[in-house]
């Protein structure tokens, strides 16, 4: 059973900063899609940022283009998530996910943000930020 863990969220004031990391045992993440997700209460659960594997392509949601950035961190071996000048909107419980196709967006093949298309999932870690 491949298990995701999520950290590195916390309450910060707009403007702040945070990074999460995702990492997983016995399960090699730098071979599959990775998937940044997040969900607030009474919303859907939206993909913001997918890596992917060989080439490391990246992909970013409108609303988090250009303060969002997802990398892989070989010595802890995990797949961050820098988010810079977060916003109130942000707040959200972010989640990690893995095991997805690629996909056609925009003209670029990239790992999807279906969060249908993705089969393993962590427990999420919690961003608030506050105005």
């Amino acid at each position: 059973q491949v298990q995701l863990v999520e950290s590195g969220g916390g309450s910060v004031q707009a403007g702040g900063s945070l990074r999460l990391s995702c990492a997983a045992a016995e399960y090699n993440i730098f071979e599959h899609c990775l998937g940044w997700f997040r969900q607030a209460p009474e919303k859907e659960r939206e993909g913001v940022a997918t890596l992917r594997p060989v080439i490391w392509n990246t992909y970013y949601s409108d609303n988090v283009k250009g303060r969002f950035s997802i990398s892989r961190n070989n010595v802890n071996r995990t797949v961050d998530l820098q988010m810079r000048d977060l916003k109130p909107e942000d707040s959200a419980m972010y989640y990690c996910a893995s095991g997805a196709g690629l996909s056609t967006v925009a003209g670029r093949l990239v790992c999807g943000v279906d969060p249908q298309s993705y089969r393993y999932w962590g427990q999420g870690t919690q961003v608030a930020v506050s105005s």
